[in-house]
């Protein structure tokens, strides 16, 4: 069998079982790093001894086969971690945003038989047993329908939806033996809302509404491509949809900077619409879930099971934010901050110069004047060298509220990929442009 084809472990037991194996060798490996470092006469940290190359290896391989749950929430820290984690441990964890093994053939075979009937192979002129995408939550075929139709299935892996409480239970468990997180962290609101969110993402019917809703609200603009789902196909678990041909976003790195920055400002454009004109967004930016048309420049849009509304009150908490972000108001943006959720006053209490020391980096590299050129961190070290006596004091320590974390994970991870593709946008230009409307 074929590495990149591993059975899904579907019974809640070899679900935990796989768990007490990652975190055995993650066990492992930090008592060999530990000796290392022993030998060597230096008086390793527990967190560095965990945070070690190979115990990201082990955790993302291990995460990798179980899917699900446990492969989303991976995926969330590669993307939310930013430029704050070794830059090791962010190039192995970002392996989990398109290293997902494939169902075996068989395995295939029973879920759509289940879903569609034993015959369901005849309801096609063509199906592709080999998947041309694997995720977190499920795989893609391609497939023909009788009347030349070209489709795009999505069969979501055995026992995901029955295993997410449980998976995320586990993930919170390992974090909290590990020592990442202090005692007085609260992170049940967290653990509660990433459980409905993966449990609306394992709602194919669900998705299949919100990818209807976003290819009629952007039917009009030539910029972008959203499939249609067939709703006669649909079931919970299985998603059938248009098939757009198109190339990795990846490969829009190649293309020439006119192109790069026309493409990630049309995707930054519509970040700025979902938070303060659509009030709905599609929160996870998974670079997976962007494919790129060279020849036309149109970018298409993948994957609606995040998608949820905005809370008014968050996008005004970010316009709030961005105005005084915007003229350099240092006062304001503090406050801002403290409103929208990014910090707490306790925070703002024990350090409070470090924070302000941060907004001024901050506000000084985004209004230089001309282009804004997302390929330039050169304020990123700085910014890591303010904020060490914040991270440092575990006890100020403060979550987000949950929405204000998700809607912050998409403008996290679009700002990612620009990024990635060296843009250079007018950002304040932009920006200005949509928190002056009310």
């Amino acid at each position: 069998m074929s590495d990149r084809y591993r059975k899904v472990p579907s019974a809640r037991l070899s679900r935990f079982a796989a768990f007490g194996q990652m975190a055995g060798g993650v066990a492992s490996g930090m008592v060999a790093e530990g000796a290392r470092r022993l030998a060597r006469g230096e008086r390793p940290q527990m967190r560095d001894l965990l945070l070690t190359p190979g115990n990201a290896q082990r955790v993302t391989e291990q995460l990798s086969r179980l899917r699900g749950a446990a492969m989303k929430l991976g995926q969330m820290i590669s993307l939310d971690a930013g430029d704050m984690l070794p830059p090791e441990l962010t190039a192995i964890l970002a392996k989990l945003r398109d290293n997902a093994h494939h169902m075996p053939p068989a395995q295939l075979q029973k879920v759509l038989a289940t879903q569609w009937g034993q015959d369901w192979r005849r309801r096609f002129a063509h199906f592709e047993a080999s998947p041309i995408a694997a995720a977190s939550i499920g795989q893609v075929h391609r497939a023909r329908l009788p009347d030349g139709r070209v489709v795009a299935v999505k069969v979501q892996y055995p026992g995901v939806a029955d295993s997410i409480d449980a998976d995320v239970d586990n993930v919170a468990t390992l974090l909290r033996i590990s020592g990442l997180l202090p005692q007085a962290l609260d992170i049940a609101p967290l653990l509660g809302e990433a459980k409905v969110q993966l449990h609306e993402e394992a709602d194919y019917r669900r998705e299949a509404r919100q990818m209807q809703l976003y290819a009629d609200r952007l039917a009009d603009d030539p910029r972008f491509l959203v499939p249609r789902p067939l709703d006669d196909w649909t079931t919970d678990q299985v998603l059938v949809m248009d098939y757009i041909a198109a190339d990795s976003i990846d490969t829009l790195a190649d293309a020439s900077q006119p192109v790069r920055d026309q493409s990630m400002a049309a995707l930054l454009d519509l970040v700025l619409h979902e938070l303060f004109v659509f009030g709905h967004m599609q929160t996870d930016p998974n670079f997976a879930n962007y494919r790129w048309r060279p020849e036309s420049g149109e970018i298409v849009l993948l994957d609606f099971g995040a998608a949820r509304p905005v809370p008014p009150e968050t996008s005004n908490a970010y316009r709030t934010l961005l105005r005084a972000g915007l003229t350099g108001d240092r006062d304001g943006l503090r406050a801002a901050l403290i409103a929208v959720g990014f910090v707490s006053r306790a925070l703002v209490m024990r350090h409070g110069a470090a924070l302000d020391a941060m907004i001024d980096t901050i506000i000084a590299h985004v209004l230089r004047p001309g282009l804004f050129d997302f390929a330039d961190r050169s304020f990123v070290a700085r910014l890591r060298e303010q904020a060490t006596p914040v991270v440092a004091d575990t006890a100020s320590w403060h979550l987000p509220p949950v929405e204000t974390m998700f809607v912050q994970r998409k403008v996290s991870g679009t700002a990612l990929l620009a990024v990635r593709m060296q843009a250079r946008l007018p950002l304040v230009d932009m920006v200005a442009g949509m928190v002056a409307k009310d």
